[in-house]
């Protein structure tokens, strides 16, 4: 059934629903296809009875779209030794199971779809979809399928799947979080149990209950007590031993004594017949603290999490030289020697050389410059950066956590497990608060021994349990993992807690320009001539992914979908004859589109193709110039018939935020290696003041910079700096540098903060606790933000622990508390702690406009 859709004049995809393009329509069929990975899934689905899968999608939402079809070759790596021990796991000596990632799952009807695998494809047992995830877990019989097969279909289905890339860390963090939750059961049904017994004693006390029966209930308390101590309190106890082992102050030190005491008054109570046993209270006070444990856990996981995103930034498959063939296969299975076809657009996916031909590579991920770099036979290319020109290819050298990029992520995360000062400082607090809990706790015993010994172990066991400082321990640490997981929320990595204290008195901040002022991709700000050829332009084009070429296609797309009615994008771009086309690494693009001529490029490709352009085009030509622009020549039949001026475009937020920023008492000033013309039409639009827009500033200017303003005016520094009148202007505040190439890291070292933007380089990473991955200024006032809620967080946590330790201990000293209550209490303020941390996360808030 042909479906025309109600808003153009177009047919529908009867599978995904999109427009089929003109040259795909078949008249003598009834059922039309945009793509044969449609057509393929289409018949995949009804082959196998499974037509209820487009009922139950949502109407809004495309089945499944653009999906090669084919073989299992692109998959056949999943059938290698090597794959298999890494990903696939033996659930029974016949069944095998696999996590694989998938593309394209949109709703409830592609989970459906995906889970009916097993009558699709004959030796899968069980297909288990997680949205969250977005994974299925596949277990199927080897002997009668393969795991290359099962790829296959769900590649034909429309959902590409790919190997779950499981990074050691998110292992290790999965394992400690079992742990935790395991010893968080085992408590709470410890504490449940005791609370029943204690239920029980209690009312036994006003209902005659025997001796007997109360005795027995005082034993099973006791034991049900030592259970909870023994296996998941048996963390505080092994922590105050290595405490009294190792002559360190540790907050789990009077935690264990508490515990200690208590069970030792209680067991000796039980063996007396008389006396409280306290068991119901310890065992409660055990679970609420791995709770409150657990919850820190959690935070900090979360923050955790973020780092591993840069796992990501390599593909999941490449293709392999073997016999002379390029065969797709996973990245993970490629080893030092390989020779790699790596295809324009493609990312490369390993560190290796240039054997043949050669090609524009985008290496702004790791030099964090936008400019393409010419490659040629014999020059090093670096995983993770994009190939922008023609095929290539390449040795490979070096693999995995070996590669430039891998060392990065290495080094990211190192730094993200560093401890913050200020989490060193409150740890250094506690440790002289467990040492006066202790001397108070004994002074307290030696004070009611003269009394009665019973008593003396109750104001001792009391004191110990309600003054223990443990909120006070757990106040800071957990504020600022809160706060950084927040952050990670935001896609703000921050590696040290210290930034959240260094951001609060504003000082200085110093901005690069491109991806942070400007959008960090090309446009076409102006275009010279006649329009009258886009197409061809944007059809030649197209053949390339270079940041010009994307400019001028967007520019294409723009004009061309707002001039015509009738033909689409694609039926204007994708169906014409392409002839010839060549890639002139660093020059631009020649081709011949339906028998015309068609070159887009610089000057030297105009020379290199005999093209001379007129007078007024060349004046053209130099008042882009003059504005610090790059001239990109369009050529029909060999006539220069237009100029696009491509630019980097200010962002649309950065006059507002540039605002806010000032509003909070931050002066802000540019630090580019820019022309400084173009710096200076820039801080004139967004009203920053003309002497702190820099240009043209090589890496030892920036370090002089930055070095000057955290400098204190009375320390008389005489350092090199143009702008003398703004000495100390700072006023002791934070010197934040915001930079992403190599000649940033050198400032960035040397700022209070150095924040490194999106797709920054090696040595800003190194050199910037803070990392942001998205672009601009917003997430910098969102890291003021943060800065200020957590640092409201942490004094309000810090004086309620103070105030609650000092308070209660006093009361427990003076015998107005007893054991019972100090339980009750004790893991109320750590609750009341997490309570008043978790509203840390909320820091990351939208910057006002």
């Amino acid at each position: 059934m042909i479906i025309k859709s109600p808003n153009l004049n177009v047919t529908e995809c009867n599978h995904c629903g999109l427009p089929v393009p003109r040259g795909l329509l078949n008249a003598a069929r009834e059922e039309q296809f945009c793509c044969s990975g449609c057509e393929t899934a289409w018949q995949l689905i009804h082959g196998n009875g499974l037509e209820a899968f487009y009922r139950m999608a949502a109407p809004d939402a495309k089945a499944i779209g653009f999906v090669e079809s084919g073989g299992n070759d692109r998959f056949l790596g999943f059938d290698e030794e090597i794959f298999q021990n890494k990903y696939v796991t033996e659930v029974t000596p016949i069944i095998s199971k696999a996590e694989l990632a998938l593309e394209g799952m949109h709703c409830p009807a592609c989970i459906w779809l995906i889970e009916k695998l097993p009558a699709i494809v004959p030796g899968v047992v069980q297909a288990t979809v997680n949205w969250s995830r977005r994974t299925v877990t596949v277990q199927w019989k080897p002997e009668v399928v393969q795991l290359s097969e099962v790829a296959s279909v769900l590649n034909q289905l429309g959902y590409p799947p790919t190997p779950l890339r499981e990074n050691s860390n998110r292992k290790r963090w999965q394992h400690e979080n079992r742990k935790h939750l395991t010893r968080i059961g085992i408590a709470a049904a410890c504490a449940g149990n005791n609370m029943v017994i204690s239920a029980a004693l209690y009312l036994g006390m006003f209902s005659h209950m025997t001796a007997g029966m109360s005795q027995m209930l005082r034993v099973a308390s006791g034991i049900v007590g030592l259970v909870s101590l023994l296996w998941p309190g048996r963390t505080f106890l092994t922590s105050a031993f290595a405490s009294l082992r190792t002559r360190t102050p540790h907050m789990d030190l009077p935690i264990a004594l508490a515990l200690f005491v208590g069970t030792a008054a209680g067991v000796v109570n039980v063996i007396r017949g008389a006396g409280e046993i306290y068991f119901d209270s310890l065992s409660v006070l055990i679970f609420l603290l791995l709770i409150g444990r657990w919850f820190q856990f959690r935070q900090q996981a979360k923050a955790n999490d973020a780092v591993e995103l840069m796992h990501q930034l390599t593909p999941q498959t490449t293709r392999r030289i073997v016999d002379g063939k390029a065969v797709e296969t996973l990245v993970d299975l490629i080893e030092a020697g390989d020779l790699l076809q790596i295809e324009c657009g493609d990312v490369f996916p390993a560190d290796g050389n240039i054997v043949k031909f050669e090609t524009e590579v985008d290496e702004s991920i790791l030099t964090g410059e936008s400019a393409p770099v010419r490659k040629d036979v014999c020059n090093k290319v670096y995983a993770g950066t994009s190939n922008l020109g023609s095929t290539v290819l390449m040795e490979a050298t070096d693999v995995g956590h070996e590669t430039r990029l891998g060392a990065i992520v290495d080094l990211v995360e190192k730094a993200s497990e560093s401890r913050p000062k200020i989490v060193q400082w409150a740890n250094r607090i506690g440790g002289y608060f467990v040492v006066a809990v202790i001397i108070l706790a004994t002074l307290t015993f030696l004070w009611w021994c003269s009394a009665d010994i019973s008593i003396a172990i109750d104001r001792c066991t009391a004191l110990l349990i309600v003054a223990c400082p443990c909120a006070l321990a757990l106040a800071t640490p957990l504020t600022i993992a809160v706060a950084l997981g927040g952050a990670a929320k935001e896609r703000i990595i921050v590696k040290s807690g210290d930034v959240l204290q260094s951001l609060k008195k504003p000082g200085m901040i110093w901005l690069d320009k491109t991806g942070t002022l400007t959008a960090g991709n090309m446009k076409v700000a102006h275009w010279h001539g006649s329009t009258k050829s886009l197409s061809l332009v944007a059809t030649l084009e197209s053949r390339s992914s270079h940041p010009v070429a994307r400019a001028i296609i967007e520019y294409c797309r723009e004009r061309l979908t707002d001039e015509s009615d009738i033909f689409t994008w694609s039926v204007l771009t994708n169906l014409r004859r392409v002839q010839k086309v060549k890639n002139h690494p660093g020059l631009g693009m020649s081709g011949v589109i339906d028998d015309v001529e068609v070159a887009v490029g610089n000057r030297s490709l105009l020379s290199q193709l005999n093209i001379e352009p007129s007078k007024p085009q060349s004046q053209i030509e130099q008042k882009i110039i003059d504005r610090g622009g790059s001239p990109c020549w369009i050529a029909v039949d060999r006539k220069v018939v237009a100029i696009a001026e491509p630019a980097d475009q200010l962002r649309p937020e950065a006059k507002s935020a540039v605002e806010a920023l000032k509003a909070r008492g931050w002066r802000i000033g540019i630090l580019s290696g820019d022309h400084q013309e173009v710096v200076d039409r820039v801080a004139v639009r967004l009203g920053i003041e003309s002497e702190f827009a820099i240009g043209g500033a090589t890496p030892e200017q920036k370090l002089a910079i930055v070095e000057k303003f955290a400098v204190p005016a009375s320390t008389g520094s005489t350092s090199t700096f143009p702008f003398n009148e703004h000495r100390g202007s700072a006023k002791g505040g934070s010197v934040v540098m915001v930079g992403d190439g190599v000649n940033d890291s050198a400032a960035l070292a040397a700022s209070t903060v150095g924040i490194a933007v999106k797709e920054s380089a090696e040595a800003s990473l190194s050199a910037a606790p803070v990392y942001l991955a998205d672009s601009g200024l917003d997430p910098i006032l969102k890291l003021m933000n943060m800065s200020d809620s957590t640092a409201r967080t942490m004094r309000l946590n810090l004086a309620v622990s103070v105030a609650y330790n000092i308070g209660f201990a006093t009361l427990a000293f003076l015998g107005h508390i007893s054991p019972l209550v100090a339980a009750i209490l004790m893991p109320l303020s750590s609750l009341s702690v997490v309570a008043i941390s978790l509203t840390a996360g909320r820091t990351a808030k939208e910057p006002s406009s």
